[in-house]
């Protein structure tokens, strides 16, 4: 071999790759960046592998970045929980085949609610399709698709690179509403990996101009109502989920008219609970004083705002021509009108502008009228079933007492996240937190194990505040592993599992109902055992003496998650009586 010297080595030019073209994947993700998007929850696969890379590509440039869960389900849940904390729209993805059907449950979640989400899905290469290639789902197989059909507001297949830019519009914009809810595209791999022609950033007004809101209350309605209002003497508002933003002219109006007020069990997020003229939950898990004061005979109007009218609130009061006769039903969604066209007058528009229009009128015309009226209905502010379990010491644990302590030991800006089962009938009727709109429940489908998620997503949203989960024991052995997205992320969410060794709500409902007994039996488990193997802080609460040794301080401001295994009393009936009525043929 001849000599070499080393200024020939150092004067070689350095091999650099030649550089990328951009792809349809890196569109799609432009395009969601510059409508804001910080985050897209979702499990990586083969197929959807182009728009991974385009994330990849986006994080070093400082954009959007992706978040893994651990199972698509979890991903749909992560982003319905990031969308209600932020407003945002959520995005979540997943790969062809069963991963998409695999976030199907989490969709369908987020129609029930109403909540903003883009469902982005892969298929395999448009010439595979019908060719029974690996997790196809195209039409011509598992047809995923159709499957979104019925659990989006949007759903199509996105057949050719020409079509990308409209359908995504589309999709964006159908998760809008009214009614908000999830829309789903997918995309062929060969389709997110195709060269790309066009810049995002030319299209990025369009899409932001569109996300305006319109104000269409109409403005006959209003005068029908406010007619309806100055007739009346004995006033209730029913505070439904969607009154988020509005609850300041609402409170000013009942403090206007003496009207007195009780939510819905999704409303409760809304409630203050510390309000002299709020009487509680009314239906699933609810109060009598809440339903007192809905049934006083003296009560000539009901104005149900921003409820979906549906049976977990209402039940078989809803079909009482007294009730009808007296109700009024106000909401910016249409649709909600007629799936329960149960009121005499429906008012559709923007609350806010509903409310701040009979609160002008009523300064005006009326105001001194509704304060000389002394409402004699409803004389209790909140009344509790048991309220001696509310403050028992007993061991195991009494929930009632947990639900008290809880919103006393965590700070007032604490978000809590309501899983589904019992921690639905023991939060809404004794859980009380210091601060409005930081109560979440996702009613509409009642998904187990969307807590888990959605807490996660909570937190991404916003990482300075506490989050709090309450979830029991089978959802977490159904969905507890995205504990490990929250460790990885270094999330402070604390999770409390309510560990009775068993499906409570069926348990104690097969009692209830004089059911069989059967299949609600659940092992001995020590969660906190589990959440350390997963590298979280895991804590065994056998009493509240054991509950207040916690350092509430140090948990909140914890570089990830901490896992409280909580043993309630099993044989404590949760307030779930309502439910019960609900059921009966």
């Amino acid at each position: 071999m001849g000599d070499f010297r080393v200024s020939e080595i150092v004067d070689t030019p350095p091999v650099t790759e030649p550089a990328r073209q951009p792809e349809l994947g890196d569109l799609v993700v432009e395009y969601l960046e510059g409508i804001g998007v910080e985050y897209i929850f979702g499990v990586p696969g083969g197929a959807i592998e182009p728009l991974y890379n385009a994330m990849a590509r986006s994080a070093r440039r400082g954009g959007l970045r992706t978040i893994v869960a651990r199972h698509e389900a979890g991903a749909a849940f992560m982003a319905d929980g990031y969308a209600r904390e932020t407003g945002k729209l959520g995005v979540c993805c997943a790969t062809t085949g069963p991963g998409a059907t695999n976030l199907i449950t989490g969709v369908a979640s987020a129609y029930s609610d109403n909540i903003p989400m883009l469902v982005l899905t892969a298929q395999t290469a448009l010439p595979q399709f019908g060719k029974r290639t690996l997790q196809e789902s195209s039409c011509t197989a598992v047809n995923t698709v159709a499957m979104f059909q019925s659990c989006t507001r949007f759903s199509s297949l996105v057949s050719h690179r020409g079509q990308l830019e409209g359908k995504l519009l589309s999709a964006i914009l159908a998760t809008q509403g009214p009614p908000a809810g999830p829309a789903h595209l997918s995309i062929p791999m060969d389709v997110l990996a195709s060269p790309r022609r066009l810049r995002a950033d030319a299209y990025t007004p369009l899409f932001k101009s569109l996300f305006n809101s319109h104000d269409m209350t109409n403005q006959q309605a209003i005068d029908a109502l406010y007619d309806a209002v100055a007739k009346s003497s004995r006033i209730v508002l029913v505070l439904g989920e969607d009154c988020g933003g509005a609850m300041s002219p609402i409170t000013d109006f009942a403090e206007a008219t003496n009207a007195h007020i009780v939510s819905g069990p999704a409303g409760k997020r809304w409630a203050d609970h510390d309000h002299p003229r709020y009487h509680g939950v009314l239906g699933f898990g609810g109060h009598e004083s809440a339903a007192r004061t809905i049934n006083c005979a003296e009560v000539d109007l009901i104005l149900a705002v921003g409820t979906r009218m549906d049976e977990l609130a209402f039940g078989k009061l809803g079909k009482s021509k007294a009730f009808q006769e007296k109700l009024i039903q106000i909401d910016v969604t249409a649709e909600n009108f007629y799936l329960a066209p149960l009121a005499h007058l429906h008012v559709c528009g923007t609350i806010d502008t509903i409310f701040r229009a009979l609160n002008e009128r009523l300064q005006k015309e009326h105001r001194q009228r509704f304060r000389l009226v002394y409402a004699r209905c409803a004389p209790h502010h909140l009344t509790l079933n048991e309220p001696e379990k509310f403050h028992s010491d007993a061991v195991p644990i009494k929930p009632q007492r947990l639900m008290r302590d809880l919103p006393i030991r965590f700070p007032a800006s604490t978000r809590f996240i309501i899983d589904a089962g019992s921690c639905w009938a023991w939060s809404m009727h004794y859980l009380l937190p210091k601060s409005q709109g930081l109560y979440r429940i996702a009613m509409g489908f009642g998904a187990m194990g969307w807590g888990i998620g959605a807490a996660v997503g909570t937190a991404v949203g916003c990482p300075t505040e506490p989050v709090v989960c309450l979830t029991g024991d089978g959802s977490w052995l159904m969905s507890g592993q995205e504990l490990t997205v929250a460790v990885m992320e270094k999330l402070p969410v604390i999770y409390v599992v309510l560990n009775d060794q068993a499906l409570g709500t069926i348990k104690h409902g097969q009692r209830l109902g004089g059911a069989e007994p059967v299949g609600f039996e659940l092992p001995p488990v020590d969660f906190a055992q589990m959440a350390r193997a997963m590298g979280a802080v895991g804590l065994n609460i056998h009493t509240m003496e054991d509950f207040d040794n916690l350092d509430f301080d140090a948990l909140c401001r914890r570089s990830g998650p901490t896992v409280l295994d909580v043993q309630i009393d099993p044989e404590e009936v949760q307030p779930m009586g309502f439910r019960m009525k609900t059921l009966e043929r």
